[in-house]
């Protein structure tokens, strides 16, 4: 049996329970991406890394000792320039604010971190999936 989801009033009302439900399952934490990244990043001799290390933005990966900070994003949630995604059909203001936040939440973030003498880098899902090599070469370049 499903468990029933309770509508907080955050976000518009899905256009059907199918989206409703796919929304639901998207995590913050431990991502397919991210535990792919991980993996290799051990496989690759690059493990002493720490998870979610309470620095603005709380960043996926960081080696604290090397101040370095690395952020795996989910391409649709933070706008991958890569992919240069559509915007959602339905809600397309609403949308369209949040994916503004999200961005300018994330260079805010950024920010902070520079000032703090970290180095941040920021890797896209898309990344992961076909260049995932070139991820590792550009990390190890810096630890």
């Amino acid at each position: 049996m499903e468990k029933e989801y309770v509508r907080d009033n955050r976000s518009p009302t899905p256009s059907s329970d199918v989206v409703s439900k796919t929304m639901r399952s998207n995590k913050r934490k431990d991502t397919g991406p991210e535990v792919i990244l991980r993996k290799r990043l051990r496989e690759e001799g690059l493990g002493g890394y720490r998870l979610y290390w309470q620095i603005p933005g709380r960043p996926d990966i960081c080696y604290p000792g090397k101040r370095i900070a690395i952020f795996v994003n989910g391409c649709f949630w933070h706008r991958c320039p890569i992919c240069d995604l559509p915007l959602p059909k339905n809600n397309t203001d609403f949308w369209r604010n949040k994916f503004e936040r999200n961005i300018e939440r994330d260079e805010r973030k950024r920010k902070e971190i520079a000032d703090m003498g970290w180095n941040a880098i920021t890797v896209w899902e898309c990344e992961i999936k076909d260049s995932l090599d070139d991820v590792i070469t550009r990390i190890r370049d810096l630890v």
